[in-house]
């Protein structure tokens, strides 16, 4: 979340551009103080704001597609004619501007005003609850007043603090070069402004699909339509000493704040698990100044979703950074002051963090009697096999069109984005949840962008260099792209997803 810069850049637009100043259909001046996007797509031209709403991107960087411009970082996505976020990670509109054409020249004149959204149909349930206090719970909430929806919302969340911008959580905000401010992906008093009944602390013990009625440890509360988002849980791993004090999981702001209380007294830590999360903690400790070992069982890291090279390239990058890896190895034991691996080796380590992946909460499904295969099974309108109730997130095992499999993702952004479908969807629409997955990795000063689903791939096409950290990696199977990686290619890798979603499986 950049500051946003002291002087603004390009022309002024109140005064006119000359319509030959633009490069690739953009232009970036200002009006007053305020950055904004000249955008030509076919015979028009429109005016928005210059950076995304979620960490401030240069969308002049982007991509344009179908009156809409997607953010180069993260993928988020605005609509041209209304500056509305139609796809999360961002959630607030950018402002539009006037655009008038005369005398050969290109001016910007005041705001649009922004058109209020609409429900497209007149199903309009008396109450929804939404179980779960994460991502797609959220999304799902602040989509259904978007979406101008009257009546009641009631969101269980078993956190004890409201929505939080979970992937900083294992970023910046670990690493100590990001306030905590910036975690509430709304303030405090937007649920009460809202009218979104916001109960935290509260655990829900039990469904009734036919009295459709939740059992919660305040009480009962019914619904007309449900969502459930109970989302994941970090893994700990059944080895002795993984409960001690000093062992640590990472999944909510709590636990993030345990990491940094135990890194203050800390010289050395023991990061189980190469995963996402796992080396993204060893990065923010790191950067902590706390010696960092990552043991793991895998030959290299990350070598499951990325492949080979870009493994030995991660590997490389935490060494360049003092990571010290014990790979082939395991895990045996957890002392006070020491963890003993498979191999007999010993390592001191003043506390432990355990990244070895999550499981999703699937008992309130089961018990409920909805149909579970490795998550809870959903349609392609995310409803689940009891009529009125809808899974998202973590949980969720969709029917995805692009891969053609049965698939179940854990990315913070399909988690946004499937709340966001919900949400429509619990009003009435018809809206198949079709998009391509996607999320990002931070390593030091080098992002990683991933976007599909291969599970399996035949082979790796490297366009560029991953040593030189300018690449877009394609992962084929039976001669289809299911996903691409990159490292600073973000317009290819924003045009690899648009394909992605245009080859979609009959």
């Amino acid at each position: 979340m950049a500051e946003e810069q002291a002087q603004p850049s390009g022309p002024d637009l109140t005064q006119g551009v000359d319509p030959g100043a633009f490069k690739d259909g953009k232009l970036v001046g200002h009006v007053g103080e305020r950055e904004i996007l000249l955008v030509r797509e076919g015979s028009e031209i429109f005016a928005i704001d210059a950076h995304c709403s979620h960490y401030h991107g240069p969308l002049a960087d982007g991509l344009v597609v179908d009156g809409t411009v997607r953010c180069p970082w993260h993928h988020a996505c605005f609509d041209l004619r209304t500056g509305e976020a139609t796809r999360a990670p961002a959630f607030n509109a950018l402002d539009v501007w006037e655009v008038e054409q005369r005398d050969g020249r290109i001016f910007v004149r005041g705001k649009r005003e922004r058109p209020a959204s609409k429900i497209a149909k007149p199903d309009h349930p008396e109450k929804i609850v939404i179980v779960g206090g994460g991502a797609a719970g959220f999304a799902a909430a602040e989509m259904l007043r978007r979406q101008d929806y009257k009546g009641e919302i009631v969101m269980l969340s078993s956190d004890d603090a409201p929505p939080v911008d979970r992937p900083n959580l294992s970023k910046d905000y670990l690493a100590g070069s990001a306030p905590e401010d910036w975690l509430p992906l709304r303030p405090d008093d937007f649920y009460q402004q809202a009218g979104i009944d916001l109960r935290l602390g509260t655990t829900v013990n039990a469904i009734d699909p036919d009295k459709r009625q939740l059992t919660t440890t305040g009480g009962t509360v019914g619904y007309d339509r449900l969502l459930l988002a109970t989302g994941a849980e970090p893994l700990r791993l059944p080895i002795p000493g993984a409960n001690l004090p000093h062992v640590h999981t990472l999944r909510t702001l709590k636990d993030c704040r345990a990491i940094i209380e135990a890194a203050k007294s800390a010289s050395r830590v023991v990061v189980i698990g190469a995963s996402f999360i796992g080396l993204e903690v060893a990065a923010s400790l790191r950067a902590r100044d706390i010696e960092v070992h990552v043991v793991a069982p895998e030959l290299r890291p990350m070598e499951r979703i990325l492949g080979a090279e870009m493994g030995d390239f991660v590997r490389a990058l935490h060494e360049e950074h003092g990571v010290i890896f014990h790979l082939e190895d395991t895990v045996a034991a957890i002392g006070e002051q020491k963890v003993t691996l498979g191999s007999g080796e010993t390592l001191d380590a003043d506390f432990v963090v355990f990244g070895v992946g999550v499981k999703p909460r699937l008992e309130l499904a089961e018990k409920a009697g909805l149909k579970i295969d490795r998550g809870v099974l959903v349609n392609e309108f995310l409803e689940t096999s009891a009529p009125g109730i809808y899974a998202a997130g973590d949980i969720a095992r969709w029917p995805d069109s692009h891969s053609g499999d049965n698939i179940r993702v854990e990315h913070w952004v399909v988690a946004q984005r499937q709340g966001q479908v919900a949400a429509r969807n619990m009003l009435g629409h018809r809206e198949k949840f079709d998009a391509v997955p996607f999320f990002w990795s931070q390593h030091y000063d080098v992002p990683i962008n991933y976007a599909g689903h291969a599970s399996k791939w035949d082979d790796i096409e490297v366009d560029g260099s991953v040593a030189d950290r300018d690449c877009l990696l394609r992962y084929r199977h039976e001669g289809r792209v299911l996903a691409v990686s990159s490292i600073y290619r973000d317009i290819d890798h924003l045009k690899a997803e648009v394909a992605m979603e245009r080859a979609v499986t009959s």
